[in-house]
């Protein structure tokens, strides 16, 4: 999002905002429905009580994850990406992309195989560490899920702020479109 494009580039038109607005509304859906499904377990916790260690725990997972997941992971990569991507998709629309513009817009079609490798191996992480996590028992499974819904809700807040930003400034190409697409 550093790169604004020129000021005199045409703004997005009605379908192209359309356009955009799909593909981040469907990754803010995606993270909508994670803290939703996780935030009962992350409390769960909190009601029943723990001990004061655990709740030195509980707070430093949520200060560590908060700084990890949301600022490194969605505020400095995975948010600005998703919302350049969607802006690019606007502007160079396919229609099979389109359609599936969530998905294209968190890197796993059209990324050059840096941008594919990563999204689908933090994809591959993801899921491991869920059915790890579901294994555990409270207050642990609680104090891992504090920390990961503070995390998501963090990136939710900042891909909605990106979104603003676009709304007003243009963003740039994002940086792991594939080679082909780089001079379009």
């Amino acid at each position: 999002m550093d790169a604004p494009e020129h000021p005199d580039a045409p703004r997005p038109d009605a379908r192209q905002h359309l356009i955009a607005a799909w593909g981040i509304f469907g990754v803010c859906l995606l993270l909508l429905q994670a803290i939703w499904r996780l935030v009962p377990h992350a409390v769960e916790p909190v009601v029943e009580g723990m001990q004061g260690w655990q709740w030195a725990l509980y707070a430093g997972w949520i200060v560590v994850n908060g700084w990890a997941e949301g600022y490194r992971g969605f505020q400095k990569r995975f948010s600005p990406r998703v919302v350049e991507r969607a802006y690019w998709l606007a502007r160079h629309p396919r229609p099979l992309y389109v359609a599936l513009a969530p998905v294209y817009c968190m890197s796993y079609l059209h990324a050059s195989r840096r941008g594919k490798t990563v999204a689908w191996a933090l994809l591959v992480f993801i899921v491991l560490a869920v059915v790890a996590v579901r294994l555990m028992g409270q207050p642990w499974r609680g104090i891992v899920d504090a920390g990961v819904v503070v995390g998501l809700v963090w990136g939710l807040a900042v891909i909605l702020y990106f979104w603003w930003r676009a709304l007003r400034v243009l963003p740039g190409p994002p940086n792991d479109l594939p080679a082909s697409a780089r001079g379009a």
